[in-house]
């Protein structure tokens, strides 16, 4: 099973800039996709459903940002749009979805804003989503989170660790919610399978930062010990364009 996560910085964009060749190409079967930044009435459903995928929308209720969509090969399990809390659920950030033998959730986590304004918005919203993991965990589910984390774990997942201290993304605690996941259970999947690759998987479209490799790890599989049990491979796709950000895909038995 294939699952592939990708900020695609837009709907309408990048699928003028034909990303759907290689979603037909590499035929995840399943496709999370975050800050899409439309709603469903403007958007070409056909085109999913003709590369054969049903597509699951989370817009945002203000036009033009954030928001998620999930695309399956199959007729999609129990479908949950959002954290239950309207504060967090009307700029649609999350879609989860009840598998027979994990959750899956696909998330745009909260970006921490000019001036770090939004920081504790965000920490508001990690916060909220491991208690319901949590709960999850003592169920005995076993759960993947995938998307666009807005953070960067370690020095390791930016190429300039230093400049970037006191701007959001990379700020101290913003970080320690990743170690609070892995502390709670969780495995970075890609960091497990590979603890010394420095790989990115956004770069600003400034400075002709992707063209150097000057790039961020913003986008995750964190997963519990069952699912990384099954995990094959964790695969960055840095040469797909179409975004800022470059497709993850997790390969699981």
């Amino acid at each position: 099973m294939k699952i592939t996560t990708w900020n695609i910085n837009g709907i309408r964009a990048a699928m003028g800039k034909n990303i759907l060749d290689w979603v037909s190409s590499y035929q995840p079967d399943v496709l999370c996709l975050q800050e899409i930044k439309a709603k469903e009435d403007q958007i070409d459903i056909e085109q999913f459903k003709a590369i054969g995928y049903e597509p699951v929308f989370n817009p945002a209720e203000r036009p033009g940002y954030s928001g998620t969509a999930t695309l399956f090969k199959a007729d999609p399990p129990e479908i949950i749009k959002g954290l239950g809390k309207e504060i967090f659920d009307n700029e649609g950030r999350v879609i989860r979805t009840s598998f027979p033998d994990f959750e899956l959730f696909n998330i745009y986590f909260p970006n921490g804003g000019r001036d770090n304004n939004r920081v504790p918005y965000k920490l508001d919203f990690y916060a909220y989503l491991l208690d319901i993991c949590d709960e999850m965990q003592r169920a005995g589910k076993e759960i993947i989170i995938t998307g666009d984390f807005n953070t960067a774990h370690n020095e390791i997942d930016l190429k300039n660790p230093k400049a970037n201290e006191k701007n959001t993304g990379f700020l101290p605690e913003e970080r320690v919610w990743i170690d609070r996941y892995l502390e709670h259970g969780f495995i970075d999947a890609y960091r497990s399978l590979y603890p010394e690759e420095e790989s990115y998987t956004w770069w600003t479209y400034r400075f002709s930062a992707r063209q150097k490799n000057i790039g961020w790890r913003l986008d995750y599989f964190l997963v519990t010990p069952g699912i990384m049990k099954r995990t094959k491979d964790v695969v960055i796709h840095s040469e797909v364009m179409g975004s800022d950000h470059c497709p993850v895909t997790i390969i699981l038995d």
